[in-house]
């Protein structure tokens, strides 16, 4: 794997999946998606920001037996949380944690608007890691201070939502491990571009 490893929403469109496979992305599966790897490395969204974005609620039921199907081949897995909620989101991960420690080697716990990083670091190491997920502003933000927790405490580093140059590079000066977005799925035109900032050295190391 080359430096920040992307990933990517699932796509049965046979030309993009065949792009991303040509250059080295991965996929991330949702419980709210269909449930297919296409041959590719992988790791296991809960479901929890579609929801969020639906106006429905989160689906426990389908993210386990996600989570039971291909939780041992996942790289991780996001522990189910609650968008923009803060603390009461920490809360609802914890509940969670350990149901998913039992099926998949590396939960992250996803950390939203108005928590810091003490309220996350004991629950932290090289068996859970970080997704850095809230409001697009306090994700801009906040990356970089979770980016030095991350490298504090050893544990991997994932951020979601990222379709640009400017974040891609916000990940890399934050050390992150690997980064998911939506564009190349919808756009396979944006890949060169989005691959190959990447790809690049980060000047602010």
């Amino acid at each position: 794997m080359i430096g920040l490893q992307p990933y990517a929403s699932r796509t049965g469109t046979r030309r993009n999946l065949d792009a991303l496979r040509q250059a080295g992305w991965h996929l991330l599966i949702s419980a709210t998606g269909v449930w297919r790897s296409e041959g590719f490395p992988y790791a296991l969204d809960n479901g929890a920001w579609t929801a969020h974005q639906q106006g429905t609620q989160f689906d426990g039921v389908r993210f386990l037996a996600l989570l039971r199907r291909f939780g041992a081949g996942a790289n991780w897995c996001v522990v189910p949380d609650i968008v923009g909620a803060g603390m009461r989101s920490l809360q609802f991960s914890l509940t969670w944690l350990p149901y998913v420690q039992r099926f998949t080697p590396l939960p992250l716990i996803a950390v939203q608007d108005g928590m810091e990083p003490n309220d996350v670091a004991p629950h932290l190491g090289k068996k859970v890691g970080i997704f850095v997920g809230g409001s697009t502003d306090w994700k801009v933000g906040t990356l970089l201070k979770w980016g030095k927790l991350a490298k504090s405490v050893g544990c991997y580093l994932h951020v979601g939502r990222v379709n640009t140059v400017k974040r891609i590079n916000l990940c890399l000066a934050a050390g992150a491990d690997s980064f998911d977005g939506t564009s190349v799925t919808r756009f396979a035109k944006t890949l060169p571009m989005l691959d190959h900032a990447r790809r690049q050295q980060d000047f602010f190391a």
